[in-house]
């Protein structure tokens, strides 16, 4: 079994996302892990020179020049990882409502047409069958009750796009409230870090 852990927690040990992120990896057995850290490794983010590239290749099926190659690499490398793992694990804090945009432009970098998902017939399907996915956010506040209910745009994105490339089983835990000061910061945090093992216990419980 081989495990992927993409991580965007800029704010390393003060990071709700990383403590998250850290459970998880700490309950893991018998697989192989890959840590992929974004504030590192940071994706690429189209231009006119790769979109270019992707679509002669990924839609047109013309064969690129080197040069094109070249711009597509790290797209392939990245998208490579995520067709390798069994298991997908992102973490990373809502950022005005959102994904923070390194988390976007990964998601961007390894949704290619023809490798995690498909088209025929003016229908799309996925190709990442029998994966799963575990998607960890944090958030600063509240956003499963109004008046903030229809702000969120960060798990719910990140659910949306593993569903697209078909992974089988997908788990979301949105920590909120990390703003609101103890107790209610810490009782949350507890919370979500409860779930977050038994989910690890029950994949690698084999």
């Amino acid at each position: 079994m081989n495990t992927l852990l993409v991580k965007y927690t800029p704010r390393e040990e003060r990071s709700t996302s990383k403590k998250l992120l850290d459970a998880f990896r700490n309950e893991i057995k018998n697989s192989q892990i890959e840590v992929l850290d974004l504030c590192i490794d940071v994706p690429d983010m189209f231009d006119v020179e790769s979109m270019s590239a992707y679509i002669h290749r990924n839609y047109l099926k013309e064969n690129l020049s080197d040069e094109q190659k070249k711009v597509l690499k790290k797209m392939d490398v990245m998208t490579q990882q995520i067709k390798s793992a069994d298991i997908v694990v992102v973490a990373f804090p809502m950022h005005n409502f959102s994904t923070p945009a390194p988390v976007k432009a990964w998601f961007d970098s390894v949704m290619l047409k023809g490798q995690t998902w498909d088209a025929s017939d003016g229908k799309y399907f996925g190709l990442m069958e029998g994966k799963k996915a575990l998607i960890l956010v944090s958030t600063g506040g509240f956003y499963t009750k109004e008046p903030m209910i229809n702000w969120e745009h960060a798990m719910s994105l990140a659910k949306l796009e593993f569903q697209f490339m078909g992974f089988s089983d997908i788990r979301a835990i949105l920590n909120e409230g990390m703003n609101a000061g103890d107790p209610v910061q810490s009782e949350n945090l507890g919370k979500s870090i409860d779930t977050v093992r038994k989910i690890a216990k029950e994949w690698y419980s084999n």
